[in-house]
């Protein structure tokens, strides 16, 4: 990861905003982290992977990704709904 820091920060204050970006962007691969020192502000910006994301659609009155937690009534409702376009 390559990082650049526009002003002065303390090693333990860098430190504490690189662990924050791994937490925020959790599972994603940081290339580059930018930060600005503006006084008592600190402006991030980053590059990052994109991370993959799971489609999310209402099924019989339920927000879902998959039917694995489906019991099988449920499979049976998903199985006889009709879909409307």
């Amino acid at each position: 990861m390559k990082i650049t820091v526009n002003g002065k920060l303390e090693p333990h204050e860098l430190e504490y905003y690189i662990d924050y970006m791994k937490e925020k962007l959790k599972g994603s691969t940081i290339y580059e982290l930018t930060l600005d020192v503006d006084g008592d502000y600190v402006n991030i910006s980053y590059t990052a992977n994109n991370v993959p994301f799971q489609r999310i659609r209402r099924i019989t009155g339920y927000l879902v990704g998959d039917l694995s937690r489906f019991n099988n009534a449920k499979l049976q409702e998903v199985k006889d709904r009709v879909k409307h376009m």
